[in-house]
């Protein structure tokens, strides 16, 4: 979440409008396979060359109006898309009362001592009303429309959990349920039924403003696609938000999500082994699992956005370690190859950070690493979807619900979740011993899509709730048809006994999983640790909250027993194989992380061709050693397909109008300006020549290149100019 910052995360589609006569939109269809977000005009600083360049706000600067922002982009050739926040944004008009005569400052969120929760000034996070959505349609999203963008996105809609104390809140309670509101903290089933509305609101704010945006568009002949950058339910309840998330991929006015996944969210401490620490890599891994399988069954399209910094001001080594290991967790999944590739070039490139952890000083982005960063975020214009696998034991999965998000805070009759640990505890001992673990959503138990890979399920109430009973029978007809499903809860959270479908009316249950184990076949519920046959499947009852694997040094172990030999008897899913490593190999790129605190110290070795894709000087390696809590991202040459064309294989701009002669190459490479480029060219020869000039023709007098035989590349390095740099090789 962007705390610090009006802004948080976006990407990017599939549209873009090239020219607006009257009523007339001409559409174009072109390439929206990555993207950034800005709140500035076009700048040579800020030109990053993504396909897609997403617009902040629709406010007017002195001197250019929204129009001429949108338009500034439009005239260097990018597609333009439109984000705004959905639960806070610079509103002050509607704040003020200016646009309605009304103040509604009174709509922030507000905690239990009367605090409203602000997220800058003047900007409160919102109680979505009927009143702020009718603005947010007439005052921005027909505004957008009328400019000629077709892609949305309204980001982060976001309750606190700590908040619900407000009149507009009250108000929107007694219009829910009838009945007037009481404050959460006084008991669970409070806490519980007020995280249902917070979820509702926005579900709600979101469902109505997209309608509103697909169906004027529709009477401007326009088909207007609708996006929802959020953070993943991961992080949402690990940070006491409660947002609508997977509920929303089944809306039809939703197209698809941003995973708003980077350091600031993949820092947050976690618990494994006894240990509270940051777990970046592994924490990332499973955020952008958690969005990559909420939207995988419903066919929504999601794109995936990394940062080269963060929110929080720290020093740029740190930046870097942690950019490494989101970047490569987000391109371990090989079905996902859509990304917005930064958000905030103006804060990245001309933001003033830390140049070390224990100084005071402060520079900008240096070089080496502006230069890394572009050559990671260019290999994302090519970036294929893959049907290779992790490596490791596949089809263990960890069910999910939205319900994280109820139980997070006030804590109630002394029982606690510390860091989200009965989470973490179901996922990060396998995480930590090299299997691929993927969550599944209960949301989506209806689409047999979210069943296809799964060979045994992990599942907890201790920290959620079932929302309908209809997923119980989709649990139960896949354990018979042969599932392995592995229930770990004592079922004594204070939220069993909050006012619910499963006891009340002619439901009886004093848990929740009383019912699923009654859909089971297990006819009580048991007390102690059991197997159960259920058709062609198998259920395992451990009762223990899954916290206390990982609050406690080696707690994991009978746990982890228990699910290797369900895996390899029960669901005859093969050999499971333990390491301290994940390897993907994509297209011609190799990914590799290794796990500390792992069953193993040894590092991964990689041999062949390799580009070093992390190391600004883009060497060519025969050998790369990854080392337990290092990642590593390499491009094989090895696997480059047709070795004798001419092409460009890594560079940190990018590369348009090549030309391939029968003695020569020549191309122009684009990127933004005050950086330094390095390219790695594959030739079928070593050139006798290579000429670099800028746009006007000039030859760049202190460009150099290099070629190396063995792997027959050529490095070149020279000041980038968005303008274009022309270069030519002749032999």
């Amino acid at each position: 979440m962007k705390l610090k910052y009006f802004a948080s995360l976006a990407l990017g589609c599939l549209f873009v409008v090239t020219r607006v006569t009257g009523s007339v939109i001409e559409n174009a269809q072109k390439k929206e396979k990555t993207t950034f977000q800005t709140s500035g005009p076009w700048k040579t600083a800020t030109d990053v060359r993504a396909d897609v360049a997403i617009v902040y706000g629709t406010s007017d600067r002195p001197g250019m109006t929204f129009e001429q922002r949108v338009q500034s982009w439009r005239e260097r050739g990018y597609n333009v898309h439109f984000m705004t926040g959905i639960a806070w944004g610079g509103y002050q008009d509607y704040f003020t009362g200016k646009w309605d005569g009304v103040n509604h400052l009174g709509e922030g969120q507000v905690t239990a001592k009367g605090d409203t929760i602000w997220h800058g000034k003047m900007t409160p996070y919102l109680v979505p009303t009927a009143s702020f959505i009718k603005y947010m349609n007439e005052k921005h999203i027909k505004r957008v429309i009328d400019a000629g963008i077709d892609a949305i996105y309204l980001e982060e809609p976001e309750f606190w959990a700590r908040a619900g104390y407000s009149e507009a809140f009250k108000k929107e309670w007694k219009t829910y349920y009838g009945f007037d509101w009481r404050p959460q903290h006084e008991s669970p089933e409070n806490t519980y039924l007020s995280s249902k509305l917070k979820y509702h609101l926005y579900y709600r704010a979101l469902n109505e403003c997209f309608t509103y945006a697909k169906s004027y568009g529709k009477s401007k002949g326009m088909n207007v696609r609708c996006y929802v950058p959020t953070h993943s339910l991961v992080n949402y309840s690990s940070w006491q938000i409660v947002s609508p998330e997977a509920s929303l991929a089944s809306l039809p006015c939703v197209d698809g999500y941003i995973a708003q996944v980077w350091t600031g969210t993949s820092r947050e401490p976690t618990f494994f082994n006894g240990v509270k620490k940051e777990r970046v890599f592994e924490n990332a891994f499973l955020e952008y699992g958690s969005m990559e399988s909420m939207t995988a069954p419903t066919g929504r399209k999601i794109f995936f956005l990394t940062d080269p910094i963060e929110d929080w001001p720290r020093d740029w080594a740190d930046y870097k370690k942690n950019y490494q290991a989101t970047f490569t967790a987000q391109l371990l999944y090989p079905m996902i190859a859509d990304y917005e590739v930064m958000p905030w070039p103006d804060r990245i490139y001309e933001g003033l950070y830390k140049t070390s952890a224990n100084s005071s000083e402060k520079a900008k982005i240096p070089r080496f690493y502006s230069t890394q960063m572009q050559v990671m975020i260019n290999t994302l214009n090519n970036m294929p979807l893959s049907d290779h696998k992790l490596t490791g034991s596949a089809g263990i999965s960890v069910l999910m619900s939205n319900s994280l998000m109820f139980q997070r805070f006030p804590t109630h009759q002394g029982y606690e979740d510390p860091q989200l640990s009965n989470f973490y505890g179901q996922a990060l001992p396998f995480l930590k011993r090299g299997v691929p673990v993927k969550t599944m959503h209960l949301e989506n138990a209806s689409y047999p899509d979210t069943w296809k890979d799964t060979k045994v399920l992990i599942m907890s109430y201790s920290n959620m709730k079932p929302l309908s009973p209809d997923a119980h029978g989709y649990i139960a007809d896949w354990v018979s048809n042969g599932g392995v499903l592995v229930y770990c809860g004592r079922d004594m959270d204070p939220f069993q006994n909050v006012q619910e479908w499963w006891n009340t009316g002619n439901n009886h249950y004093k848990a929740a999983s009383e019912h699923l184990f009654e859909k089971l076949n297990i006819k009580s519920s048991p007390d102690k640790n059991g197997e159960y046959k259920c058709g062609k499947g198998t259920v395992y009852i451990i009762r223990q909250d899954p916290k206390e694997f990982v609050l406690t040094a080696g707690s994991d172990k009978g746990f982890v027993d228990i699910v290797r030999r369900l895996y390899e008897q029960a669901a005859k899913a093969g050999t499971f194989v333990v390491k301290n490593n994940f390897y993907l190999e994509r297209g011609v790129y190799d990914l590799i992380s290794v796990m500390d605190e792992g069953i193993s110290g040894k590092p991964y070795i990689q041999k062949g061709r390799l580009i070093d894709l992390f190391d600004p000087k883009l060497p060519v390696l025969y050998e790369k050693t990854v080392n337990p809590g290092e990642q590593a991202y390499l491009l094989n040459v090895d696997r480059v397909e047709n070795q004798k064309k001419p092409q460009v294989l890594a560079a940190a701009s990018r590369v348009y109008d090549e030309k391939i002669a029968e003695n020569g190459y020549s191309f122009i490479t684009k990127s933004p300006l005050n950086t330094t480029n390095v390219m790695r060219v594959l030739l079928p020869i070593s050139p006798k020549k290579c000429t670099i000039s800028d746009h006007e023709g000039n030859e760049l007098k202190e460009a150099v290149w290099e070629w190396d035989n063995k792997s027959k590349t050529c490095f070149l390095s020279f000041e980038n100019n968005p303008a274009g740099i022309n270069v030519e090789f002749q032999w």
